[in-house]
């Protein structure tokens, strides 16, 4: 176990070299040691300001022809928003204050491109200056195959509908022993990295994600790090990291998990996370937003001194966590947001999912 952190494995992180042999040494530190560098690291990359959007959450559907062990949202005989109820949610969302709309969906044979292309097309004609951050990678290649399009042509064809951004979900972890466990029917890490990188080099930038702390090691949970930081050395397209704690409430993952006397992570592993995040991702990816809705108002405040630069959005609906178990609400208004910051000795600033300044 390293005491301290050597000055030659520094210099290797501030140059973004780090392997992952030195990322399992430095997951050894003692927390406040690893907390110190990553908030080091976060000061000198980015500043002290810390970022927030005002946005709102659309859930087109909750069924899905998915079987993810994770979810406890999908429903055999749900909903289905037609284009109406989608364009009030949208309008509630502007009358707001809201400059994004994150748009989510599932697998339906019915959810092909057209159907994508023209729910941002209807959103852009009525809402123009709104920002659309929509679709998971998941979402865009299994309506390519319903649609008999390549992901090039998909790709185009939402950009020029409007699409501003894709969203970097259905990455859970990026090792196919723990994708046959949790989501079998979800595409491999090959077609996950393959789907990502078609988006990015048809002028989509996206965030990237990882869902961690249920079946996954911790060099499985290291190496999903290292793999976005190779397409981000590739493309550039990854606007931010979005670490999500597992949540084992209501899905059969986390009930088999909480049958083994195994629960969900501690704050300690939450904020250790972070801060390895930070280091890893020196240099290649500036931005590490900690997610209130999974960590809590308070957590998310000490992850600010842990490598994280930015607290989410204020959401307004965030179903699929609260049917997880989540209790840390769908909503946060942008001052309480700035409050949280800035009694965390930081600067609000809000922002749009390219991060650029509102």
């Amino acid at each position: 176990m390293l005491p301290f952190i050597p000055e030659a494995m520094k210099e290797k992180v501030y140059e973004g070299e780090i392997t992952l042999m030195d990322a399992l040494e430095l997951a050894e530190l003692s927390p406040l040691i690893l907390f110190n560098f990553a908030d080091e690291l976060r000061s000198s990359t980015v500043g002290d300001v810390v970022t927030y959007v005002v946005n709102r959450n659309i859930y087109i559907t909750n069924m899905c022809r998915g079987n993810c062990g994770f979810c406890a949202y999908r429903s055999e005989k749900g909903f289905m928003l037609d284009m109406d109820q989608i364009l009030e949610k949208v309008s509630e969302a502007s009358k707001a204050g809201a400059v994004e709309v994150c748009i989510q969906g599932g697998f339906l044979p019915q959810l092909d491109i057209d159907y994508y292309t023209s729910v941002v097309e209807n959103i852009k004609v009525e809402f123009p200056k709104m920002s659309i951050h929509g679709f998971s990678p998941m979402e865009i290649f299994y309506a390519c195959g319903n649609s008999d399009v390549s992901l090039e042509e998909a790709f185009e064809r939402l950009k020029a509908a409007g699409l501003d951004t894709l969203t970097g979900t259905s990455a859970e972890i990026l090792s196919d022993r723990v994708r046959r466990i949790i989501c079998p029917g979800k595409l491999s890490t090959e077609q996950w990295v393959h789907t990502i990188m078609t988006a990015h080099q048809a002028g989509l930038k996206t965030n990237s994600t990882i869902m961690y702390g249920h079946v996954e090691t911790l060099t499985e949970r290291l190496n999903h790090l290292f793999i976005l930081r190779s397409i981000q050395q590739r493309t550039g397209g990854f606007t931010e990291l979005v670490p999500l704690p597992f949540m084992p409430y209501n899905n059969p993952i986390g009930e088999n998990m909480l049958s083994q006397g195994k629960f969900m992570t501690t704050g300690i592993e939450d904020l250790r996370f972070y801060a390895l995040a930070r280091i890893i991702l020196n240099g290649h990816i500036d931005n590490i937003q900690a997610s209130w809705v999974k960590l809590g108002k308070k957590l998310s405040q000490v992850a600010l001194h842990c490598g994280a630069n930015d607290l989410g959005g204020t959401l307004m609906e965030d179903k699929i966590s609260t049917a997880s178990g989540s209790t840390n609400g769908e909503y946060v208004a942008p001052a309480e947001i700035e409050w949280i910051i800035r009694s965390s000795g930081r600067i609000p600033k809000q922002r749009n999912a390219l991060y650029e300044g509102i």
